[in-house]
């Protein structure tokens, strides 16, 4: 476990290096409204990349672990999902567009973010999961590093350009995209024969289509509060809080090579949380180290505010007022993972649109009680526990029913 944990976390260092070089290039280089829209067209664009193939990533990343054999089977299965759910995400992307985005933000750069984001990118992420399903870390984590890169590098290049616009760097970031799923597939892509067995997919489509939903209300609840942001506070605000976030995230990203490893662990023995002791134990973890990871970028923001460039030192000394977010935060995602993991993938889609609703209204109020910027931040503590607490009812609650063999 702790092989595998390194292994997986030698991907995380590297890109936690490489996604704070690439996010200080841009959040200085664009201006804060314009990364503020960026960042929430890429934070829709992930939300609508879980309708592409209509969930079967996650049917891959099952097979992948536990019948790797069949991996090609069920590959090409994907492929052909992957084409028949083009046009609902078009749809889907063009519905986002008219009710978030039309009053701030020309169409073609959202649409390029989009597709940089749920199309490519998904792709790219698609062979990363087949990877980590099939314990080659290693190569997952190399992969995952490389990508970050192009991004970093994108964003090199683009703070040279004459005009540093929304629309220029969405090409960039388009094209940063493309490169990394080039890579992938010329040398990271498992090597199988793709074979078309349709009745094997329609077994499997109905719990692909509970991930997809679950997936996409799982975003929805974690990206919500940037689009409801925007629309309620404007360009500005959502730039500040974007940047807040995107530090709340970078410390997020070796927590979350644990919980992969865990749920992994827990596909292959689903009864091995079945002691409270342990899960208690667990999520103390999650919620200590979270905290702490933030707890210390603050303060070498407090010291430092310049360190990650102008833009971002107006939102450093908001950070120290969101400690608590991050713990909440991830704690609610891992135990969205665990129901994953147990196969009881309806009722996390019944939970995150529980969760997702919850979220929508107490940012909204949260939005529209608090005008300054400082309290709306330290708001988010409560707002956060308050989801915990609702996610942790919902999921203990589901974890007494048995679990789902794969």
């Amino acid at each position: 476990m702790l092989k595998d944990y390194f292994a997986a976390i030698s991907g995380s260092a590297g890109r936690l290096v490489f996604s704070l070089a690439y996010f200080v290039l841009l959040a200085n280089t664009l201006s804060i409204a314009e990364f503020g829209l960026f960042a929430t067209a890429s934070a829709a664009g992930v939300m609508l990349s879980r309708i592409l193939a209509l969930g079967f990533t996650a049917t891959l990343y099952r097979i992948a672990t536990v019948k790797p054999r069949l991996l090609g089977t069920y590959a090409a299965g994907f492929i052909l999902l992957a084409f028949i759910s083009l046009p609902l995400l078009a749809l889907a992307s063009a519905a986002m567009y008219l009710v978030f985005f039309a009053a701030d933000m020309p169409w073609l750069p959202f649409a390029l973010i989009v597709a940089a984001e749920a199309l490519i990118w998904r792709l790219a992420e698609t062979i990363i999961v087949v990877n980590n399903g099939l314990n080659r870390f290693g190569r997952a984590a190399t992969l995952v590093i490389i990508a970050t890169a192009m991004r970093a590098l994108a964003a090199v290049f683009f703070a040279f350009v004459a005009v540093p616009n929304l629309f220029n760097w969405s090409l960039f970031y388009l094209t940063a995209n493309a490169a990394s799923l080039l890579i992938a597939l010329a040398f990271f892509c498992p090597r199988q024969r793709l074979r078309l067995r349709p009745t094997l997919y329609w077994r499997r489509l109905s719990d692909a289509l509970y991930v997809a939903g679950a997936e996409i209300l799982f975003y929805i609840q974690m990206e919500l509060d940037k689009l409801l942001v925007l629309a309620i506070g404007g360009a500005q605000m959502a730039g500040i809080y974007a940047i807040i976030m995107r530090l709340v995230d970078l410390t997020a990203i070796p927590i979350r090579s644990f919980s992969m490893l865990l749920v992994q662990r827990m596909m292959r023995a689903p009864e091995m949380l079945s002691r409270m002791k342990l899960r208690l134990g667990i999520e103390g973890g999650v919620f200590a180290v979270s905290t702490l990871a933030l707890l210390s970028l603050a303060l070498v923001l407090t010291i430092y505010p310049t360190l990650l460039g102008r833009n971002v030192a107006e939102a450093a000394p908001l950070v120290m007022l969101a400690l608590a977010v991050p713990g909440f935060r991830n704690l609610t995602e891992y135990q969205a993972e665990l129901l994953f993991a147990r196969g009881q993938t309806f009722l996390r889609a019944i939970n995150l649109a529980l969760l997702a609703g919850a979220k929508a209204a107490l940012l909204s109020f949260a939005l529209t009680a608090f005008l300054d910027v400082k309290s709306l931040v330290l708001s988010l503590n409560l707002v956060f526990a308050l989801l915990y607490l609702v996610s942790t009812a919902l999921t203990y609650w589901a974890l007494r029913r048995p679990a789902k063999r794969v």
